[in-house]
C-alpha cells in the first residue's frame, strides 16, 4: 500500500479517535479491524500514536485551566500553584508587577486581597484557597464572582511552615450579592 493511501485511510478514521468513544472496547476493536485489513504495521503504529495523542489532548482539555497572576518574586504563590497542579488543575503562571490592577479589573474587594489572583472557568480565586474549595466551586457553580482567603494563613496551601501548626481560616465567597463563608479549613483540609 502506498503512503498516500495509508494517509487517506488514517485521515478517514482519525475523527473516531477524537470522540469520547475512543476508550470503549467497540471503538478500539473497530480501529484494530480496519488496521489489520488495510494498513501496514508502520501505518498501524502511526494510527495508534495519533489515538494516544488525541486521548492525551482530551485529558488535558478536560482539566480545569487556572491562570495565576503573581509577583515574580513570591515563593508562596508558586507553592500554591504546585498545590493546584497536584490536585489536577492545568496551571499557567503570569508573573506581573500589576497585581493591584488585575484585582481591580476582576472585582476583588480590597479587604479580601492576598498575594496572588487566579482565574478559572469564569471565577476569581484570590489567595491561598484550597483545591477542594475550587473544585466545589466549579461543581456547584454558585452565583458569585469568586473565592478568597484573605491574608496568608499559616498552613494554607503554599503557606506551610515546618514546625508550625496550621491555622484555621475561612474561604469567603464574594460577588455582587455580598460575601459569605464558603468553607472553613485547617491547612488544606475542610473542618
Amino acid at each position: 500500500m502506498n503512503p498516500d493511501a495509508v494517509l487517506r485511510i488514517i485521515a478517514q478514521h482519525l475523527p473516531a479517535l477524537f470522540t469520547a468513544q475512543i476508550g470503549s472496547t467497540q471503538a478500539l476493536l473497530s480501529a484494530w479491524r480496519i488496521a489489520m485489513t488495510r494498513l501496514t504495521r508502520r501505518a498501524l503504529v502511526a494510527l495508534l500514536a495519533a489515538g494516544s495523542a488525541a486521548r492525551g489532548a482530551h485529558a488535558e482539555a478536560s482539566r480545569p485551566r487556572l491562570v495565576v497572576s503573581k509577583d515574580p518574586s513570591c515563593g508562596c504563590c508558586s507553592g500554591w500553584a504546585e498545590h493546584m497542579r497536584a490536585a489536577g488543575f492545568a496551571v499557567e503562571i503570569v508573573n506581573t508587577e500589576e497585581l493591584n490592577r488585575i484585582k481591580t479589573r476582576l472585582g476583588v474587594p480590597r479587604h479580601l486581597a492576598s498575594c496572588h489572583t487566579a482565574e478559572v472557568d469564569g471565577y476569581v480565586v484570590e489567595g491561598h484557597v484550597p483545591a477542594d474549595a475550587v473544585r466545589r466551586l466549579l461543581a456547584e457553580r454558585p452565583r458569585v464572582k469568586g473565592l478568597a482567603v484573605p491574608g496568608m494563613p499559616i498552613g494554607s496551601p503554599g503557606m506551610e511552615v515546618d514546625g508550625a501548626p496550621p491555622e484555621t481560616y475561612d474561604v469567603i465567597a464574594f460577588g455582587p450579592g455580598g460575601e459569605t463563608r464558603f468553607g472553613r479549613y485547617k491547612g488544606a483540609t475542610a473542618v
